[in-house]
């Protein structure tokens, strides 16, 4: 059985950060993994790149594989780690190479 699975996440998702849109997509996946919440994987073009800064923080999941974190510049300052995205990823989530997500707990991630 497969701890991954990835869906097309209806509707038109959108991430804030400081109060400002920076990715708003109708392409958006939905990333069921084990029994964590789920998450909102962006593609690349749907995301303002200006506001993404590499961060030095690996990204390390038996389950996805390797990527890196991106810090996201905000009208209110940089939050830090608030973005990832998969640069390595297993052979399950491969469908995510191209996107990007965001921790929820840092920035809003919401279906409009």
């Amino acid at each position: 059985m497969t701890n991954v699975r990835i869906y097309p996440a209806e509707g038109t998702w959108v991430v804030r950060a400081g109060g400002s849109v920076i990715a708003e997509s109708t392409r958006a996946l939905e990333l069921v993994q084990r029994d964590y919440p789920f998450v909102i994987y962006f593609p690349r073009a749907d995301v303002a790149g200006a506001v993404l800064d590499p961060s030095d923080r690996p990204l390390i999941c038996d389950d996805r594989g390797e990527g890196v974190h991106f810090h996201v510049s905000s009208p209110e300052g940089l939050i830090e780690n608030a973005g990832y995205s998969l640069t390595k990823p297993t052979a399950e989530a491969e469908s995510l190479r191209d996107y990007l997500a965001f921790d929820a707990g840092k920035v809003t991630v919401e279906r409009v």
